[in-house]
Protein backbone atom coordinates (compact mmCIF):
# COMPACT_ATOMS: atom_id res chain seq x y z
CA UNK A 1 0.00 0.00 0.00
CA UNK A 2 2.62 2.41 1.00
CA UNK A 3 4.02 1.82 -2.70
CA UNK A 4 1.20 2.21 -4.68
CA UNK A 5 0.63 5.94 -2.53
CA UNK A 6 4.43 6.98 -3.52
CA UNK A 7 3.76 5.78 -7.32
CA UNK A 8 0.83 7.77 -7.43
CA UNK A 9 3.10 10.66 -6.54
CA UNK A 10 -0.68 11.91 -4.55
CA UNK A 11 -2.48 10.42 -1.64
CA UNK A 12 -0.04 11.79 0.44
CA UNK A 13 -2.53 13.38 2.65
CA UNK A 14 -4.13 10.35 2.87
CA UNK A 15 -1.63 8.61 4.03
CA UNK A 16 -0.64 11.11 6.45
CA UNK A 17 -4.32 10.88 8.00
CA UNK A 18 -4.24 7.32 8.30
CA UNK A 19 -1.16 7.34 9.85
CA UNK A 20 -2.34 10.24 12.28
CA UNK A 21 -5.06 8.25 12.89
CA UNK A 22 -3.53 5.05 13.81
CA UNK A 23 -0.79 6.90 16.16
CA UNK A 24 -4.02 8.43 17.70
CA UNK A 25 -5.45 4.73 18.38
CA UNK A 26 -2.27 3.86 19.43
CA UNK A 27 -1.97 6.82 22.00
CA UNK A 28 -5.15 6.80 23.43
CA UNK A 29 -4.72 2.74 24.49
CA UNK A 30 -1.41 3.63 25.74
CA UNK A 31 -2.91 5.94 27.77
CA UNK A 32 -5.97 4.24 28.77
CA UNK A 33 -5.72 2.80 32.45
CA UNK A 34 -4.41 -1.11 32.29
CA UNK A 35 -7.49 -1.69 34.81
CA UNK A 36 -10.09 -0.79 32.42
CA UNK A 37 -8.97 -2.69 29.52
CA UNK A 38 -8.73 -5.59 32.08
CA UNK A 39 -12.13 -4.82 32.53
CA UNK A 40 -13.29 -5.11 28.94
CA UNK A 41 -11.52 -8.42 28.53
CA UNK A 42 -13.37 -9.28 32.09
CA UNK A 43 -16.86 -8.50 30.54
CA UNK A 44 -16.14 -9.47 26.64
CA UNK A 45 -15.34 -13.26 28.28
CA UNK A 46 -17.99 -13.19 30.63
CA UNK A 47 -20.48 -12.43 27.42
CA UNK A 48 -18.95 -15.17 25.73
CA UNK A 49 -19.05 -18.04 28.45
CA UNK A 50 -22.54 -16.70 29.16
CA UNK A 51 -23.53 -17.71 24.60
CA UNK A 52 -21.62 -20.28 24.79
CA UNK A 53 -23.74 -22.18 27.80
CA UNK A 54 -26.96 -20.72 26.21
CA UNK A 55 -25.52 -22.82 22.98
CA UNK A 56 -24.77 -25.66 24.75
CA UNK A 57 -28.29 -25.61 26.51
CA UNK A 58 -29.84 -25.43 23.24
CA UNK A 59 -27.91 -28.32 21.69
CA UNK A 60 -28.78 -30.35 24.87
CA UNK A 61 -32.65 -29.68 24.17
CA UNK A 62 -32.79 -30.64 20.48
CA UNK A 63 -30.47 -33.90 21.59
CA UNK A 64 -32.99 -34.97 24.03
CA UNK A 65 -35.81 -34.65 21.44
CA UNK A 66 -34.29 -36.52 19.18
CA UNK A 67 -34.39 -39.74 22.01
CA UNK A 68 -36.52 -42.44 21.23
CA UNK A 69 -36.98 -46.22 21.64
CA UNK A 70 -33.86 -47.16 20.42
CA UNK A 71 -32.04 -44.75 22.50
CA UNK A 72 -33.71 -45.62 25.85
CA UNK A 73 -32.38 -49.15 25.33
CA UNK A 74 -29.14 -48.16 25.27
CA UNK A 75 -29.85 -46.17 28.13
CA UNK A 76 -31.32 -48.64 29.86
CA UNK A 77 -28.55 -50.97 29.16
CA UNK A 78 -25.86 -48.52 30.52
CA UNK A 79 -27.37 -47.44 33.69
CA UNK A 80 -28.01 -51.25 34.56
CA UNK A 81 -24.37 -52.10 33.93
CA UNK A 82 -22.56 -49.46 35.04
CA UNK A 83 -24.67 -48.73 38.04
CA UNK A 84 -25.82 -45.30 37.36
CA UNK A 85 -29.71 -43.65 36.70
CA UNK A 86 -30.85 -43.30 33.30
CA UNK A 87 -31.17 -39.56 34.24
CA UNK A 88 -27.48 -39.55 34.34
CA UNK A 89 -26.50 -41.49 31.41
CA UNK A 90 -29.50 -39.72 29.60
CA UNK A 91 -27.63 -36.95 30.51
CA UNK A 92 -24.12 -37.65 29.88
CA UNK A 93 -24.90 -38.93 26.32
CA UNK A 94 -26.52 -35.57 25.38
CA UNK A 95 -23.86 -33.43 26.59
CA UNK A 96 -21.21 -35.79 24.75
CA UNK A 97 -19.15 -34.13 21.60
CA UNK A 98 -19.73 -37.25 19.99
CA UNK A 99 -23.46 -37.87 20.25
CA UNK A 100 -23.88 -38.34 16.40
CA UNK A 101 -21.76 -41.95 16.81
CA UNK A 102 -25.15 -42.93 17.82
CA UNK A 103 -27.32 -42.07 14.94
CA UNK A 104 -24.40 -43.11 12.72
CA UNK A 105 -24.67 -46.65 14.89
CA UNK A 106 -28.48 -46.44 13.76
CA UNK A 107 -28.35 -46.09 10.29
CA UNK A 108 -28.06 -48.58 7.68
CA UNK A 109 -25.23 -49.99 7.09
CA UNK A 110 -23.84 -47.87 9.49
CA UNK A 111 -21.17 -48.09 12.55
CA UNK A 112 -20.48 -52.00 13.33
CA UNK A 113 -20.19 -50.56 16.89
CA UNK A 114 -20.72 -48.17 19.73
CA UNK A 115 -18.38 -47.53 22.19
CA UNK A 116 -18.36 -45.84 25.62
CA UNK A 117 -15.62 -45.65 28.48
CA UNK A 118 -16.74 -44.62 32.30
CA UNK A 119 -13.36 -43.80 33.99
CA UNK A 120 -11.83 -40.87 36.03
CA UNK A 121 -10.73 -38.05 34.15
CA UNK A 122 -9.06 -34.74 35.28
CA UNK A 123 -11.82 -32.49 36.05
CA UNK A 124 -11.09 -28.67 37.16
CA UNK A 125 -12.27 -27.01 40.00
CA UNK A 126 -14.41 -24.08 38.84
CA UNK A 127 -12.38 -21.68 40.64
CA UNK A 128 -9.01 -23.01 38.94
CA UNK A 129 -9.03 -21.21 36.16
CA UNK A 130 -8.75 -18.11 38.45
CA UNK A 131 -5.68 -19.08 39.97
CA UNK A 132 -1.90 -19.55 38.45
CA UNK A 133 -1.64 -23.05 39.71
CA UNK A 134 -4.74 -24.58 38.05
CA UNK A 135 -2.92 -27.35 37.15
CA UNK A 136 -2.55 -28.09 40.79
CA UNK A 137 -6.61 -27.93 40.98
CA UNK A 138 -7.43 -31.19 38.76
CA UNK A 139 -9.42 -34.13 40.36
CA UNK A 140 -9.55 -37.49 39.22
CA UNK A 141 -13.99 -38.05 38.72
CA UNK A 142 -15.45 -40.43 36.88
CA UNK A 143 -17.71 -39.74 33.51
CA UNK A 144 -19.14 -41.73 30.71
CA UNK A 145 -18.26 -40.69 27.42
CA UNK A 146 -19.02 -42.10 23.87
CA UNK A 147 -15.42 -43.09 22.26
CA UNK A 148 -14.20 -44.16 19.15
CA UNK A 149 -11.53 -46.61 21.47
CA UNK A 150 -8.58 -45.09 19.95
CA UNK A 151 -8.29 -41.48 21.04
CA UNK A 152 -7.98 -42.11 24.70
CA UNK A 153 -6.40 -44.25 26.93
CA UNK A 154 -8.92 -46.90 28.30
CA UNK A 155 -8.20 -47.24 32.19
CA UNK A 156 -11.77 -47.77 33.82
CA UNK A 157 -15.03 -49.80 32.10
CA UNK A 158 -15.71 -49.99 28.52
CA UNK A 159 -19.46 -50.70 27.30
CA UNK A 160 -19.94 -51.68 23.75
CA UNK A 161 -22.63 -52.29 21.61
CA UNK A 162 -22.30 -54.58 18.21
CA UNK A 163 -24.74 -54.73 15.75
CA UNK A 164 -25.64 -58.21 14.39
CA UNK A 165 -26.67 -57.09 10.76
CA UNK A 166 -26.50 -53.91 8.29
CA UNK A 167 -30.56 -53.03 8.96
CA UNK A 168 -31.57 -49.86 9.92
CA UNK A 169 -32.03 -49.91 13.81
CA UNK A 170 -35.77 -49.65 14.78
CA UNK A 171 -37.44 -49.06 18.53
CA UNK A 172 -38.71 -52.53 17.12
CA UNK A 173 -36.25 -54.49 16.60
CA UNK A 174 -32.97 -53.03 18.82
CA UNK A 175 -32.99 -55.25 21.05
CA UNK A 176 -32.42 -58.00 18.62
CA UNK A 177 -30.76 -56.99 16.15
CA UNK A 178 -28.40 -54.90 18.94
CA UNK A 179 -25.59 -56.91 21.45
CA UNK A 180 -24.27 -54.84 25.05
CA UNK A 181 -21.36 -56.28 26.88
CA UNK A 182 -18.94 -54.98 29.06
CA UNK A 183 -15.46 -55.48 30.30
CA UNK A 184 -13.20 -53.91 32.83
CA UNK A 185 -9.74 -52.74 32.61
CA UNK A 186 -8.10 -53.10 36.01
CA UNK A 187 -5.49 -51.42 37.23
CA UNK A 188 -4.99 -50.37 33.25
CA UNK A 189 -4.65 -54.02 32.01
CA UNK A 190 -6.30 -54.08 29.22
CA UNK A 191 -5.47 -58.02 28.68
CA UNK A 192 -6.49 -58.85 31.89
CA UNK A 193 -9.31 -57.24 31.52
CA UNK A 194 -9.87 -58.75 28.02
CA UNK A 195 -9.03 -62.49 29.36
CA UNK A 196 -11.55 -62.16 32.02
CA UNK A 197 -14.40 -60.78 29.63
CA UNK A 198 -13.69 -63.96 27.10
CA UNK A 199 -12.50 -66.40 29.27
CA UNK A 200 -15.84 -65.93 31.90
CA UNK A 201 -18.43 -64.83 30.11
CA UNK A 202 -18.06 -65.30 26.22
CA UNK A 203 -16.62 -68.84 26.02
CA UNK A 204 -19.37 -70.32 29.01
CA UNK A 205 -21.90 -68.58 26.28
CA UNK A 206 -20.37 -69.81 23.29
CA UNK A 207 -20.22 -73.43 25.25
CA UNK A 208 -23.81 -73.52 26.18
CA UNK A 209 -25.12 -71.92 22.73
CA UNK A 210 -27.99 -75.05 21.19
CA UNK A 211 -28.74 -72.69 17.85
CA UNK A 212 -25.70 -71.99 15.82
CA UNK A 213 -28.13 -71.21 12.72
CA UNK A 214 -27.36 -73.06 9.68
CA UNK A 215 -25.26 -75.78 11.50
CA UNK A 216 -27.80 -77.98 12.13
CA UNK A 217 -25.00 -80.57 14.34
CA UNK A 218 -24.15 -77.98 16.99
CA UNK A 219 -21.37 -77.95 19.29
CA UNK A 220 -20.59 -81.44 17.27
CA UNK A 221 -19.94 -79.87 13.87
CA UNK A 222 -16.14 -79.86 13.38
CA UNK A 223 -15.99 -76.09 12.28
CA UNK A 224 -17.79 -75.14 15.27
CA UNK A 225 -15.46 -76.65 17.36
CA UNK A 226 -12.17 -76.04 15.99
CA UNK A 227 -14.05 -72.18 16.37
CA UNK A 228 -14.50 -72.88 19.81
CA UNK A 229 -10.94 -74.22 19.99
CA UNK A 230 -9.50 -71.31 17.97
CA UNK A 231 -11.14 -68.61 20.91
CA UNK A 232 -9.57 -71.28 23.71
CA UNK A 233 -6.03 -70.76 22.40
CA UNK A 234 -6.58 -67.03 21.84
CA UNK A 235 -7.83 -66.64 25.82
CA UNK A 236 -4.37 -68.29 26.70
CA UNK A 237 -2.11 -66.33 24.16
CA UNK A 238 -3.89 -63.17 26.21
CA UNK A 239 -2.88 -64.97 29.69
CA UNK A 240 0.41 -65.65 28.83
CA UNK A 241 0.63 -62.52 27.59
CA UNK A 242 -0.05 -60.40 30.76
CA UNK A 243 2.05 -63.01 32.76
CA UNK A 244 5.29 -62.40 30.67
CA UNK A 245 4.49 -58.10 31.23
CA UNK A 246 4.15 -58.87 34.68
CA UNK A 247 7.08 -61.21 35.25
CA UNK A 248 9.45 -58.63 33.41
CA UNK A 249 12.74 -58.74 34.76
CA UNK A 250 13.31 -55.98 36.79
CA UNK A 251 17.63 -54.83 36.96
CA UNK A 252 18.57 -53.78 41.04
CA UNK A 253 20.27 -50.82 40.96
CA UNK A 254 23.87 -51.02 42.47
CA UNK A 255 25.99 -48.00 44.01
CA UNK A 256 29.18 -48.56 41.88
CA UNK A 257 31.34 -45.93 43.62
CA UNK A 258 32.36 -48.16 46.04
CA UNK A 259 34.11 -50.10 43.23
CA UNK A 260 35.51 -47.35 40.96
CA UNK A 261 36.60 -44.77 43.90
CA UNK A 262 40.06 -45.97 43.78
CA UNK A 263 40.54 -46.79 40.45
CA UNK A 264 43.42 -45.25 39.89
CA UNK A 265 45.96 -46.60 36.50
CA UNK A 266 45.02 -49.65 33.98
CA UNK A 267 46.58 -52.10 36.41
CA UNK A 268 43.78 -50.72 38.79
CA UNK A 269 41.29 -51.79 36.21
CA UNK A 270 42.97 -55.13 35.26
CA UNK A 271 42.69 -55.94 38.98
CA UNK A 272 39.13 -55.22 39.04
CA UNK A 273 37.77 -56.47 35.88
Amino acid sequence: TESKYHRCGGNLKRRSTELGSAVTESSLTAVLPASTTVKKSIVLSSESRKELTEQAKVTKEERRAQIDGRYKYLISRLADGIDLSEQQVEEAIISDDKFQLIEQFFVSSGLKKLLFFYQDILQQKSNASLRSDASMNSLPQKKLFITMGSTENFTGTCAFFLRTSDEVITASNVSQEVNFGMFDCPSGNTLQGLEFFLSQIVIPALKSQQNWGAVKEGLKNSQIQDFLYAVDKFVGTLSSSSQNIEDKIQLTKVDIDIYVSNLQNPSDYITAG
